[in-house]
């Protein structure tokens, strides 16, 4: 028999309370739905118009054209559609591998917590955007390289989140109560701990949206994730690069993935002011 989740209240620190986060949420949600509509409210992002190719802004083209003759405004609605899922599932990712072994490293002990926080130290040791490289080139440039990659460096720091959290909670009175009821320790930990260590991890997971994305793009930008032609502000960024003549081709993609960056941290304030997570 379980006891009731005494941490559910926390999931309630997700709900936005000062303006900043209302702006925050307000940018993140306008991108959501921009980029679920896209289809509808833009053109094909890959029709080609060579006679109209490195157009500047006009009533025809808001973002004007890149060098190929692609409407740019098409192509960054149509590019979070392939952004913003990248961030999703890298922080996904990174805590159904993170959290599992975070707790039954910390309520088991021994020599699997040791093993484990070891690994994670050395995966902290090593600088976090230059492993992702190494992983993504060693697994050949594409978008699930680009998400194992990041995933890989991201997952300890949910694992030692966990961990922390198991260790608080396996003391308290409502986990030794459902111990002296019989259950096994397997139900503990996955009817009782994790329900209450939920909050906590759910609330990190939401603040990592925004570096997640970013480390994503990046590694777009590099090359090692999505690949033309496919739109994707990171990669876009890049392309532009190269005709700086046209500076719409990389200012509209580059503000897009800086305003929903800067929109996740708008959100989270409120929560890096009281330590949450940190």
């Amino acid at each position: 028999m379980t006891r009731t989740v005494e941490s559910a209240p926390g999931l309630r620190l997700l709900r936005p309370v000062s303006p900043g986060q209302w702006v925050g949420l307000s940018i993140i949600a306008v991108w959501i739905l921009l980029a679920i509509l896209a289809p509808l409210v833009s053109a094909d992002p890959l029709a080609q118009e060579t006679a109209e190719r490195l157009s500047a802004p006009s009533l025809a083209h808001p973002f004007g054209t890149d060098q190929l003759g692609r409407d740019v405004l098409s192509r960054v609605l149509h590019g979070g559609r392939a952004t913003l899922p990248i961030g999703v599932t890298i922080v996904l990712l990174a805590t159904l591998v993170g959290v599992p072994l975070g707790a039954l490293a910390g309520f088991v002990r021994g020599w699997l917590d040791e093993a484990v926080m070891r690994l994670a130290d050395l995966l902290f040791a090593l600088p976090a955007l230059v492993l992702a490289l190494a992983i993504a080139a060693a697994l050949g440039p594409s978008v699930s390289s680009a998400v194992i990659a990041i995933a890989a460096v991201m997952w300890p720091r949910y694992a030692r989140l966990a961990r922390g959290q198991v260790l608080t909670l396996r003391q308290r009175e409502f986990v030794l109560a459902d111990r002296a009821t019989g259950a096994s320790p397997a139900q503990v930990l996955w009817q009782t701990v994790l329900p209450n260590a939920a909050p906590v991890v759910t609330l990190v997971a939401v603040l990592d949206l925004g570096t997640a994305t970013l480390a994503g793009a990046t590694l777009s930008f590099l090359g090692l994730g999505v690949q033309p032609p496919t739109p994707e502000w990171g990669a876009m960024v890049s392309t532009a690069v190269q005709t700086p003549e046209a500076w719409w081709a990389s200012l509209f993609p580059g503000f897009a993935l800086v305003s929903f960056v800067v929109a996740v941290n708008l959100y989270g304030q409120v929560f890096d002011r009281k330590g949450l997570g940190r």
